[in-house]
């Protein structure tokens, strides 16, 4: 199977995890602006990493994977912080995501550090 294809379905099914506990989030001030905020970093590596694919040279690869490393970042303080207050009924399943956005930030800070090797060499 294609490595590309796992990378993408991974960010696919991340992004449906993050959409399904921003939709369960209190819809409170604090839940409705953090639901809003996650919906919009949780998805957007998934869309960018498209883009990534895409690049038409390696150093707009490298900038687009950066994006994506930035956006997962994000992602992963939006989801301490809604652990930690916490703004979900159910904490279940909350560990699962912050740590497959824990192995996605590996793999991208790994993608651009090679992408940056073979652009230097």
């Amino acid at each position: 199977m294609d490595v590309k294809y796992d990378l993408s379905e991974r960010l696919i099914k991340f992004s449906i995890l993050v959409i399904e506990i921003s939709e369960s989030i209190h819809r409170t001030f604090a839940g409705k602006a953090l639901a809003s905020q996650i919906s919009r970093s949780g998805t957007s590596p998934t869309l960018n990493y498209g883009e990534a694919l895409s690049a038409e040279s390696r150093k707009d690869f490298i900038h687009k994977m950066r994006i994506i490393l930035k956006e997962l970042r994000e992602t992963s303080i939006c989801l301490q912080i809604i652990k930690r207050k916490p703004l979900i009924p159910k904490q279940v399943g909350i560990n699962n995501v912050i740590s497959e956005c824990s192995e996605l930030v590996a793999i991208f800070t790994a993608s651009i550090k090679t992408a940056k090797n073979k652009l230097e060499n």
